[in-house]
């Protein structure tokens, strides 16, 4: 008649000759440390500061008078659907370089796949020693990674390093040059003159190799690429330069390479700049 499972039926008759009810019993457990409110300030807690971290919250609460653990700030958290993610590094960007970088979107959003396989992507790195990371833990949801509240800013240092000078394309890497192997007789620094020589020797191999006749260089707007002698022997080759807004390394895909590098070294533990 009613539709249901004959098992269903003996059990709900069990229940009711047994326990005389046939609501739900209290379920055990312990009871909630937290009230809506005590919720309710955790989140606008982390909404206002995300770097904020658990132990800081947990002493605002002490503050009001609600006494609760770090896991339970974490539970209250996890129910929001915030979660604990290592921040985002990425540059300081100001007004100007915003608007710079809107523009490039716009004019580039609906380029073909063709004109994409047809950059060499280039850039250099500086690879650390003793690489600290720089990572600090942020709390958000899922999705807001670039969210500027989110991020923290890079910061370069290290007890002796390389420096690095790499392309990519869309079939695969180039070539990684490493300024010492070319710099003996000019003070290892990386100037235009060795940036240069870099671009003399590696550019049109590794452009032919990865794209073919019809290539784009891409880089960005270092003072050795825009110093004037680069910017007349780049003329002289005639080589298409895809114009790059400043402050925007998040948007050469090769640094997802360089990123992937430095996490592989880090596990061979290297003990001197040279091995």
């Amino acid at each position: 008649m009613l539709g249901v499972a004959k098992s269903t039926v003996g059990y709900i008759l069990r229940k009711k000759e047994f326990t005389g009810e046939l609501g739900n019993s209290k379920r055990p457990g312990r009871p909630r440390k937290t009230t809506v409110v005590d919720d309710r300030r955790i989140l606008s807690l982390v909404k206002k500061n995300p770097f904020t971290t658990s132990t800081e919250v947990q002493n605002t609460l002490r503050e009001v008078g609600v006494s609760v653990s770090k896991s339970t700030v974490k539970r209250r958290l996890h129910e929001s659907k915030y979660k604990g993610f290592t921040s985002r590094c990425k540059p300081f960007i100001n007004s100007k370089n915003r608007q710079a970088r809107v523009k490039f979107a716009e004019k580039h959003l609906k380029k073909p796949a063709q004109f994409w396989k047809s950059i060499l992507w280039t850039d250099e790195t500086k690879i650390n020693l003793y690489q600290n990371d720089g990572k600090k833990k942020v709390w958000r949801r899922k999705g807001t990674a670039h969210d500027p509240k989110h991020t923290t800013s890079s910061v370069k240092h290290g007890g002796g390093n390389v420096m690095a000078w790499a392309c990519m394309a869309f079939n695969g890497t180039g070539s990684l040059v490493f300024i010492d192997d070319i710099t003996a007789d000019k003070s290892s620094r990386m100037n235009s003159e060795v940036y240069r020589d870099i671009l003399s020797a590696q550019i049109q191999p590794n452009a032919a190799k990865l794209i073919g006749r019809r290539f784009t260089v891409q880089m960005d707007n270092d003072p050795k690429h825009t110093a004037k002698a680069t910017q007349e022997f780049m003329s002289a080759k005639k080589w298409n330069i895809l114009q790059w807004p400043s402050q925007s390394p998040d948007l050469n895909p090769i640094e997802h390479a360089f990123h992937l590098l430095k996490s592989r070294l880090r596990t061979k533990d290297p003990q001197t700049s040279k091995t």
